[in-house]
């Protein structure tokens, strides 16, 4: 069977378990499977798929009918311009996280932690960004922390990065001139509705804190501030309809100048805020 046959075939099976995208997914599990780059699929169409490749490609498209995100079975995922390992121990990167990582990158800084970091994705893009600074990713799964040490090696950031299982703060010593964090905010009621994609394959904690989905951001606006440098910067991922909320939270901790950047679609996405320069209530 050539590529091309083997990709026709799989969009009409993905397409038929009413997977969104079917033909952009087929396309790059054939580039798995071959171990070619997702661009050079066109290219290779007319070649024979080998026995290897064929098992590969059959095994890929049936993970993905049982709706196994792609980035779980390609092992990676693409963010800010590089290539993430990613696997169910992790949230997978997401181009709304982006914003989060531009933002930041709006000003220098010389030492940053990130919360709750996952694959590592917002911590070392940041440093890859900027030569000079260092950084700490935090997170309460030790199956994350060594998917994201694993990150920073092949990125050459070992020298710049560390990582540390903590609960928010807890453990964490020492000043940072940035904080970041795209913590778990989807409210209990909301996890039903969650594509099956996030819902049954992303690591729940990742994802919900339970209740309301605002415990994180309580934890953060209470904690930040000792933890800051006097005018240090504080940026949050958030849900579309959180930033009234997460606003209020922040500013009655002593946070300054709290901004709200909107995603590609417009909706709420991204919180900013100043710890104040003379320090604040929260200052230790």
């Amino acid at each position: 069977m050539t590529a091309a046959e083997a990709l026709r075939a799989a969009i009409a099976r993905l397409t038929t378990a009413a997977i969104p995208d079917a033909p952009r997914d087929a396309r790059r599990l054939l580039a798995f499977a071959m171990g070619i780059a997702p661009d050079r699929v066109s290219l290779h169409l007319p070649d024979a798929l080998d026995p290897t490749q064929a098992a590969a490609f059959d095994a890929a498209i049936a993970d993905r009918i049982a709706r196994r995100p792609v980035s779980q079975i390609t092992g990676q995922r693409q963010f800010f311009g590089r290539t993430f390992r990613v696997t169910a121990d992790t949230l997978d990167p997401r181009p709304e996280t982006e914003i989060l990582v531009a933002a930041a990158l709006e000003r220098p800084f010389v030492k940053m932690l990130d919360l709750g970091t996952g694959t590592g994705c917002i911590l070392l893009s940041c440093l890859a960004a900027m030569p000079f600074a260092t950084g700490t990713g935090t997170d309460q799964s030790a199956a994350a922390l060594a998917i994201a040490a694993g990150n920073a090696e092949a990125m050459g950031l070992t020298q710049r990065a560390r990582f540390r299982q903590a609960d928010w703060f807890a453990g964490i010593s020492g000043k940072f001139d940035l904080i970041l964090s795209n913590p778990p905010y989807v409210a209990e009621d909301e996890m039903a509705g969650l594509s099956p994609e996030v819902r049954d394959w992303e690591p729940r904690a990742a994802l919900t804190p339970g209740g309301d989905g605002l415990d994180a951001y309580r934890a953060i606006a209470a904690g930040a501030g000792a933890r800051l440098m006097p005018g240090g910067r504080l940026g949050l991922e958030i849900g579309p309809t959180q930033a009234a909320a997460v606003t209020g939270l922040l500013t009655a901790a002593g946070f300054e100048k709290v901004e709200v950047r909107p995603d590609l679609d417009t909706r709420d996405r991204v919180i900013l805020a100043r710890w104040p320069e003379g320090g604040g209530c929260g200052a230790a």
